[in-house]
């Protein structure tokens, strides 16, 4: 009878975005009887649930199936991140930039090192310090709206959390033409792939967002339009990363980046999301949480845990150590590099690409970096919420204020 269905019903990728929005909503209130606990948690832990290393109701093939949802919600975060860059500011006073240099060179170098140490070839272990150097986004924006963050720790820190995920990028390009060699291909896959990747993904990121700019100050008049054109800009380099094999990670980042710059009255830079928003981080750590594999993390163990803490010694050490050039205290010097503790985002999307590219790197390298992403997932929400609150800022705003950065120096 062609006119029944067929069972098992197959979960499309409709159906499992429902599905993770259902139940992420349901693990956010749950912990929400936990004041202390950010919701991040609670949609990681439900994803966990059914995903699996849990009921599996959530495959690897539904996820593998639903990631264009998860990579439009990454975009936006990514976009979101990038209008905390104001090149301008950045370029008169330029402390911030090279704390963020010290920072990610002391990050790559100290988890290269751990990593080699474990056994680990020179070639993989500058791979992982590469992706290392990221900090996610998702992660400091949910939180520091969840908890009302707001002020010059807030704002300056998300530069340096744009910054990490710039440096992050750059370094891991770098590494590519060394990767094809190893490798055994010819010189134009080693020059000519990773020039294409970072120069493209950067022109065409400057281009829309000169696209945008315009097209938002042509129609100033009618701002109930400029959600749309936003989203549809991010979602257009989406489609178009995946269509040219550029980078869907760095382009929406360059546009918010471009975008902040060319501004001379905050237009695009001010918009509010709104509660909305929220449905992208809903999505983004269901997802997170269900690809977590616990028995893989359990069999890394010694290199895992190197690498766990390689990274988190490098980001405190340096970020605290420059509390005076920085003009901090201590206390928020050390506040400020417990928000660049998290990874997530662009670490996943770093992993995806190392997989499609370098094959023989993908089984190692997709279990130390998704068994550190679960670790800092689970526990980055609420290290990040004390981090606020001892930074003296949580509470200074309402959730689902304006989104845009506070760029300004204690």
């Amino acid at each position: 009878m062609e006119y029944l269905p067929e069972f098992p019903l197959t979960i499309t990728p409709l159906i499992a975005f429902g599905l993770m929005l259902f139940i992420g909503a349901i693990g956010g209130f749950l912990v929400h009887r936990w004041p202390w606990f950010p919701s991040i948690t609670g949609f990681m832990l439900v994803g966990l649930a059914f995903g699996p290393s849990g009921l599996n109701v959530i495959s690897d093939s539904t996820l593998q199936d639903a990631r264009i949802l998860v990579d439009i919600a990454l975009a936006l975060i990514l976009y979101r991140l990038g209008l905390a860059l104001d090149i301008k500011r950045i370029l008169r006073d330029p402390t911030i930039l090279f704390v963020s240099l010290a920072e990610s060179a002391a990050t790559w170098l100290l988890v290269f090192f751990a990593m080699h140490w474990a056994g680990l070839s020179i070639l993989l272990s500058m791979l992982l310090a590469a992706i290392a150097i990221s900090s996610s986004p998702s992660v400091l924006l949910h939180v520091a709206n969840e908890v009302g963050a707001k002020g010059p720790i807030t704002g300056s820190t998300k530069t340096l959390v744009a910054m990490n995920n710039i440096f992050s990028y750059l370094a891991f390009s770098a590494l590519l033409p060394l990767l094809h060699y190893a490798g055994g291909a010819d010189w134009q896959m080693m020059l000519i792939q990773p020039l294409y990747r970072v120069l493209g993904s950067l022109l065409l990121g400057c281009v829309m967002a000169v696209a945008l700019y315009r097209v938002s100050i042509l129609t100033s008049s009618a701002p109930q339009y400029r959600l749309a054109l936003v989203i549809g800009t991010i979602m257009i380099g989406v489609g178009l990363a995946y269509e040219l094999k550029l980078s869907l990670l760095f382009i929406p980042l360059v546009i918010g980046v471009v975008v902040r710059s060319l501004e001379k009255q905050r237009l695009v830079s001010k918009l509010d999301f709104g509660p909305p928003f929220e449905l992208f981080f809903i999505v983004l750590f269901v997802s997170a949480g269900a690809s977590m594999h616990l028995a893989e993390m359990v069999n890394q163990g010694w290199p895992l845990a190197l690498f766990i803490v390689a990274r988190v010694l490098a980001k405190l050490l340096v970020v605290t150590g420059f509390a005076a050039p920085l003009h901090r205290t201590p206390k928020t010097a050390f506040a400020s590099s417990l928000l660049l503790v998290p990874m997530a985002g662009l670490a996943i999307g770093l992993v995806q690409t190392s997989e499609h590219l370098f094959p023989q790197y993908a089984a190692e390298v997709t279990t130390l970096i998704f068994g550190a992403v679960a670790v800092f997932e689970t526990l980055g929400p609420p290290i990040t919420a004390y981090a606020f609150r001892l930074a003296g800022e949580a509470g200074q705003s309402t959730p689902d204020a304006d989104p845009a950065p506070d760029y300004e120096r204690v």
